[in-house]
């Protein structure tokens, strides 16, 4: 039987073999056993490593701290357990490859390719991953905590158990993830796609406080504020207690009737929301109204040369049955066509007239007092009815 001989130990440095291709490194892997290779602050970007014996080079033993990989092809690789934190890896492509338990902490991995990787348990603290692709990545139990994901793709990625404190997630694509017992408490999450996700028990508090859970990411950082802010639950009463949503067309020389309503009704102890609708509204801004309208005592409506104010009173008077409309409208002018319609509905008042916006500012309380006595009729009703227990 024929054996073949171990090849002989070499001393060539590490980064030598490498530069030299696949099957010299794997040979100096295999004559090199016990060798644990320095490459501390090795230049190894755009090097692909595709063939390369990599089951120890990432090792914990093995120090690649502040590496620059930038651009480097691992894609496929065996790098479970990899020590790799601080290193630069931007633009890698490390699609498929095996990263469970590793340690990417402060690692730079933006614009990096990690489609279909495993980084179950993985360490990503605070690490840059900004536009980073992980559609379809393993992350459960991984570490994200404070890790920059702004932009990043994790399209049907499977977060569950992942740890979020603190992370940012800014314009990032979790379409069709997995959100399941995720610990998100103080993530930044603005404009997350969240498209068919399922999100379920995120933990909002912090280690060793009470646990509460909630199901979305929007009533993740709500909740929160809810309960660690007085001043926000404050804010909240406010709105439903004493804020007015005015609607009208405010064209720049009806400006000053605005700012003097406005006025008028702050003098009174009400918040103001205004939208001008000067040009026909967009389906984004007629949802964006409605919800505002939600949150009103009660809406004034400007019908004076009307634009876009019988869609939004379109959208606001079935929808809403609590919430009292008041129109006003300039003495002489006639209302827009079909509003009398609107009359059917018991929450729209007769329109007020005013000759000039002296005459309306002087008799506000008169504006005023219709809304307010119906939204207090109907809330009195409500709770007769048991609808409303707040």
């Amino acid at each position: 039987m024929r054996v073949t001989p171990m090849p002989e130990p070499s001393n060539e440095s590490p980064r030598t073999v490498l530069d030299r291709g696949a099957d010299a490194w794997n040979a100096w892997r295999t004559a090199n056993p016990t060798v644990w290779p320095d490459l501390s602050n090795a230049t190894l970007s755009r090097r692909n490593f595709s063939g390369y014996n990599l089951a120890d080079m990432f090792l914990c033993e093995v120090d690649l701290s502040e590496a620059n990989l930038n651009g480097v092809d691992l894609s496929g690789s065996d790098l479970c357990g990899a020590d790799v934190g601080k290193a630069y890896m931007i633009g890698a492509n490390l699609s498929s490859a095996d990263l469970r338990r590793a340690n990417l902490s402060w690692s730079y991995l933006d614009r990096a390719q990690l489609k279909g990787a495993d980084l179950g348990c993985a360490q990503l603290y605070n690490a840059s991953l900004r536009q980073a692709d992980l559609s379809g990545a393993n992350l459960a139990g991984a570490i994200l905590s404070e890790a920059n994901l702004r932009g990043a793709s994790l399209q049907r990625a499977d977060l569950t158990r992942a740890f979020l404190h603190c992370a940012h997630l800014v314009e990032t694509d979790f379409t069709g993830a997995k959100l399941v017992e995720c610990s998100v408490y103080g993530v930044s999450a603005w404009r997350v796609n969240v498209t068919d996700a399922v999100q379920k028990d995120l933990l909002i508090t912090e280690a060793g406080q009470p646990s509460i859970h909630v199901d979305n990411l929007d009533m993740a950082q709500f909740t929160h504020l809810l309960l660690s802010n007085e001043r926000i639950r404050g804010a909240l009463d406010t709105l439903t207690t004493k804020a007015v949503l005015i609607l009208g067309r405010f064209t720049p020389e009806r400006k000053r009737f605005l700012d003097a309503l406005r006025s008028a009704l702050r003098e009174h102890d009400y918040v103001s929301i205004v939208f001008d609708f000067d040009k026909p509204a967009s389906r984004n801004l007629t949802e964006t109204m409605s919800t505002l309208a939600h949150l009103a005592r009660f809406v004034i409506a400007d019908i004076t040369d009307a634009s876009s104010i019988p869609q939004e009173l379109q959208r606001i008077v079935p929808d809403l049955p609590s919430v009292p409309i008041q129109p006003i409208l300039e003495t002489g002018k006639k209302p827009f066509g079909m509003f009398d319609d609107f009359f059917d509905y018991k929450t729209v008042l007769d329109p007020v007239h005013y000759d000039s916006l002296d005459s309306l500012i002087a008799d506000v309380e008169q504006l005023i007092a219709p809304a307010l006595s119906l939204a207090e009729s109907i809330q009195r009703r409500r709770l007769a009815l048991g609808l409303d227990r707040t």
